[in-house]
């Protein structure tokens, strides 16, 4: 078995691709914010500027070399690397760093693009499309083209991307309405869960090698192609996994101490005529007490006692 290093290649696309965003990103600062400003939006905040940069750095670590050599001619687990960072964390960032203005100057208010873009974020169509191209991604035969050309595998890269966008819409969008209930989320993300380890499995039960293309007789560092198979199921199950679950609980312990902070305010808040109207309002009705007579307590009045 012979081991053999990476050599160098650019990767202008790449390049081009970050050169492109980081613009977009300084234009939005510069020229777009103070507009946004004036019409009463808020400012990009340090937090958001920070899933930015973090984002865009993450993106180019990821696409180009040495990842990108080693997850398109030498291994399949660094390829699901990849895969994870492009369509779950990446896509994420992004739309951490998003402020709402921008969603709004893309597609502005009541027109076709924003129509799309909120049915697009609705969960079903999100996490169709995204589990859809989850699956289509590990057919042989698209695996085999993402190999052989360089232009499918760039281009299968931004539709993950843009797939994971879309899936992150109805968790973190922008747009505060589009996002669904919190424990939406949690059933949302745990759905999302699931489908990964279809593929997963097949990768790390397969008692024969799935792709041809990544059995190769020189290999990186000295893995052999089933270990790598292996290795590729299990980091697209427990990395995918604990991400999905690790966002679950975060979402849940949130939502559940803003409850509790919310029944505590409300315990402590001051008696006032306005609050003991709204109670009773809550309260249900007190059921009418049925005497030994059978007549209505409210019947028997000052006559009927003399009676």
């Amino acid at each position: 078995m012979l081991a053999v290093t990476v050599p160098y290649e650019a990767h202008v696309e790449v390049w081009t691709l970050i050169a492109g965003a980081i613009a977009l990103g300084l234009y939005g600062w510069r020229v777009l914010q103070p507009k946004a400003l004036a019409a009463g939006y808020d400012p990009i905040s340090r937090r958001q500027a920070a899933w930015f940069v973090g984002a865009v750095a993450s993106m180019w670590v990821f696409s180009d070399w040495p990842i990108h050599e080693i997850a398109e001619q030498y291994l399949y687990a660094v390829h699901m690397v990849q895969h994870f960072f492009l369509s779950m964390l990446i896509p994420a960032m992004f739309l951490l760093a998003t402020p709402r203005w921008i969603v709004e100057l893309v597609a502005p208010p009541g027109s076709r693009a924003w129509r799309l873009l909120k049915s697009g974020s609705r969960p079903i169509v999100a996490g169709v499309v995204f589990n859809a191209l989850t699956v289509l991604l590990h057919w042989s035969v698209t695996v085999r083209l993402s190999f052989e050309i360089g232009a499918f595998h760039f281009l299968f890269h931004l539709m993950i991307f843009a797939a994971g966008l879309l899936m992150w819409m109805p968790i973190i969008s922008p747009v505060v309405e589009w996002r669904i209930p919190p424990v939406a989320k949690c059933i949302y993300l745990f759905v999302m869960s699931i489908i990964p380890t279809v593929p997963s499995g097949w990768l790390i039960f397969a008692e024969d090698v799935v792709y041809r293309n990544y059995d190769i007789p020189e290999r990186l560092w000295g893995i052999g192609v089933m270990d790598d198979q292996t290795a590729a199921g299990l980091v697209m199950k427990l990395l995918t996994g604990f991400f999905l679950w690790g966002t679950i609980f975060v979402i849940f312990i949130r939502w559940a101490n803003e409850e509790m902070r919310a029944d505590e305010e409300r315990r402590n808040a001051p008696l006032t005529v306005d609050r003991i109207s709204d109670e009773f309002a809550l309260s249900d009705p007190v059921p009418e007490t049925v005497p030994p007579g059978g007549g209505r307590v409210a019947d028997l009045g000052p006559d009927s006692a003399e009676a």
